[in-house]
């Protein structure tokens, strides 16, 4: 006789703007589209592609407009209201966290926590000594370095805590599983985050610029894309925004052309069109995996990425791309002659990101979180 298929909810950190993890959300909604998406604030004109979800909030969804924004600086708010929620009507709860949505609970027998997760912690666990020194809050960088030795030591307690009720971690990467594995002290299954490849239709012939994408935020390191460009000369389209936006363009040359302002994005359009063209996309940053690259690369433009974390795994060096070995201008500067000088099959590049597809990543998380279930329920 075989298990009734459970009932599932899901829950995320927060929905307030479309990047990668949004798009993890949407796949699971495809994966089990009658779950509602449970997560602590929701702004629905930022993240129209969830209109039509059952999408339910925590109690700091009532809080006023400015101190709703306050969350941000103070996570174990976050905390408390995941751990508010009640979620014992569901069989599977399949969160989605780089933050504190693993924090819900299970409250009754039988239930099962399945914890889809981007990273452990970045600020508390892997990279503390890089957002120590640069918090990434402008003027406000002096009181956050201040507070973190006094904010993190309890937050991380409670975050291995949470971490120790989640049944079956999954972890977007391999990077990502060793670190689960080192700090949460649990196993890992290593699924691909899901990429929309069909989105791209890849130029035969290519222009001459490069594409630099994302949050322009100090860890993404976009400045290195920048200077390279910059003292080489080259073409280098910039999209995105973010709190180093005005650092990057007083920093650019006049081979640099910025498309967005500091407090806007590039339409999904207009990216698609720049990378179906682009000469190839540098992507400086250490990346618990990185959505984008995969994206280029189904654009068939070949990936200029930092050898480390998911671009280690995504990117084969002179193959799709060409990897370096340090965050610095001068090895981006010669990353960018050693690509000028391979000639790069954009259909080979597309069948590459294939293997990071979303339709198999929707099959992967349904049969994962179904087989999970059964485990328990047998």
């Amino acid at each position: 006789m075989s298990t009734p298929k459970p009932k599932v909810a899901i829950v995320c950190d927060w929905l307030t703007n479309m990047a990668g993890a949004e798009q993890v959300i949407l796949a699971f909604h495809e994966a089990f589209p009658d779950a509602p998406i449970y997560t602590s604030v929701y702004v629905p004109e930022n993240v129209p592609a969830f209109k039509h979800a059952d999408v339910r909030t925590t109690y700091l969804q009532k809080l006023p407009g400015p101190l709703r924004n306050l969350h941000k600086f103070f996570p174990m708010l976050r905390v408390h209201a995941f751990r508010k929620l009640d979620l014992s009507e569901f069989d599977v709860i399949l969160s989605s966290a780089s933050a504190e949505a693993k924090q819900v609970r299970k409250t009754r027998p039988g239930q099962v926590h399945v914890c889809y997760c981007h990273t452990p912690i970045r600020y508390y666990w892997s990279h503390y000594e890089n957002y120590k020194a640069d918090p990434g809050f402008g003027k406000l960088n002096w009181l956050v370095r201040l507070m973190m030795p006094l904010m993190v030591p309890p937050l991380k307690r409670a975050d291995f805590k949470a971490a120790q009720d989640v049944d079956y971690f999954i972890g977007n990467s391999t990077t990502v599983k060793a670190r689960i594995e080192k700090y949460y002290k649990k196993p890992a299954t290593v699924i691909y985050p899901p990429v929309d490849t069909k989105r791209f239709k890849p130029s035969a012939s290519r222009d001459d610029y490069y594409v630099a994408l994302g949050r322009q935020i100090p860890y993404k390191k976009h400045e290195l894309a920048v200077r390279a460009c910059t003292q080489l000369g080259v073409t280098l389209k910039v999209y995105g925004s973010g709190s180093e936006h005005e650092k990057l363009r007083s920093l650019a040359g006049e081979s640099i052309e910025f498309y967005t302002e500091r407090f806007g994005n590039a339409s999904d359009a207009v990216v698609e069109q720049a990378l179906n063209h682009a000469k190839g996309f540098i992507f400086p940053a250490e990346e618990d995996f990185g959505i984008v690259s995969v994206e280029a690369m189904a654009a068939g433009a070949p990936v200029i990425a930092y050898r480390a974390g998911g671009s280690s795994e995504i990117v084969t060096d002179k193959e799709t791309g060409v990897l370096f070995a340090e965050q610095t201008v001068d090895a981006v500067v010669e990353a960018i002659k050693a690509a000028e000088a391979i000639r790069f099959s954009p259909t080979i590049l597309r069948n590459r990101a294939k293997r990071f597809d979303k339709t198999l990543f929707v099959n992967k998380i349904r049969n994962f979180t179904y087989k999970s279930y059964e485990r328990t329920a047998s």
